[in-house]
């Protein structure tokens, strides 16, 4: 795929953490577990499954001047992803996460990050002309742990918003990277009332809000401003809610689940790249029309877990569409 050309309107800006996943891959004749070098980090992920359905998209980031940090921006410009608002520091190391799995694919995280390049990002160097052209602008929270990447997220936020773009935030948690459960929990809710769509998983709903049940903390999520919020449910799908109206929308089967590594991401690039064609907010949208977004999110994230690694197991578009066809037929 060719290198995405700055449009004056981007339909999809991510901001945050761009990383290698070494994620675990056998072991060798000698016991030893093998590790597999994967392009990651939750926004690039999301950004990929965007750009192979067809939107136009752009990272925002930093990485280190070294053998990953070169080798993820070759990988962000082979998926059509506008890398030139991507900081490349000889001061820091790029950021590392290994990734290791179980039978059935769940994962289990250690980073090193201390600190990664991509918590050096600073609210000087954001691409400005890019925040404020842009339909949708997407951030999560691990680009909130550390100074002084966190001012510069809220910086890329108020920017955003004030242009007019949806704000779309995908509250991530990883406990190692926090001080503490409640820093982390008082720091992803913090930036809640300023977005429009939020996508979280069924785990971390409850983390935020305390209650026992994922559609009680989807009205509770509601309250605090977004107009629309996605709960992922793993196996089972999504809960999908706005005002009044709420519904868990199933997934599609997969007999085979190998990694569910960018899983949430790919399903959130997906719903996205289904969401903006109808450039209205989500008050005006028809219930169906929502429901559909969330029937291409599950397809990509389907597709997603039967491969291993992050951006390499992101479906293409044709994929994507003849899944869901299946369903109609």
């Amino acid at each position: 795929m060719e290198q995405a050309t700055h449009c004056k309107r981007t339909d999809i800006v991510a901001l945050g953490e761009l990383l290698i996943d070494f994620t675990e891959c056998g072991r060798s004749e000698d016991g030893m577990k093998l590790f597999e070098q994967n392009a990651g980090g939750a926004p690039a992920n999301l950004l990929t499954a965007a750009s192979h359905m067809g939107c136009t998209t752009a990272f925002i980031g930093k990485v280190g001047d070294d053998m990953h940090g070169r080798f993820l921006l070759e990988t962000l410009e082979k998926e059509g992803i506008y890398t030139r608002s991507v900081i490349v520091d000889k001061n820091y190391f790029t950021t590392l996460a290994f990734v290791e799995l179980t039978k059935e694919g769940e994962r289990s995280f250690s980073f090193s990050r201390k600190p990664g390049a991509d918590t050096m990002l600073r609210k000087e160097e954001l691409d400005r002309d890019l925040l404020s052209d842009c339909r949708i602008f997407h951030f999560g929270s691990l680009s909130l742990t550390d100074e002084p990447a966190r001012s510069a997220t809220l910086e890329a936020v108020r920017l955003a918003k004030e242009s007019g773009a949806v704000i779309s935030y995908d509250p991530n948690y990883r406990a190692s990277l926090w001080e503490s459960r409640e820093k982390a929990v008082e720091q992803m809710r913090s930036v809640i009332p300023m977005t429009d769509l939020l996508k979280v998983s069924d785990e971390e709903s409850l983390l935020l809000t305390g209650c026992a049940s994922c559609e009680e903390a989807a009205d509770i999520l509601l309250s605090m401003g977004p107009k629309l919020v996605a709960i992922t449910l793993g196996s089972e799908g999504v809960l999908l809610a706005r005002k009044n109206e709420r519904e868990r929308i199933s997934s599609f089967a997969v007999e085979n689940v190998v990694d569910t590594t960018g899983a949430g991401d790919t399903f959130w690039g997906g719903f996205l790249s289904a969401f903006f064609p109808f450039d209205r907010s989500v008050e005006a949208m028809t219930w169906k029309d929502l429901r559909n977004c969330a029937l291409t999110g599950n397809a990509a994230a389907a597709l997603c877990i039967r491969k291993r690694g992050g951006i390499p197991s992101i479906p293409g578009r044709e994929e994507v569409e003849q899944l869901q066809r299946t369903i109609k037929e």
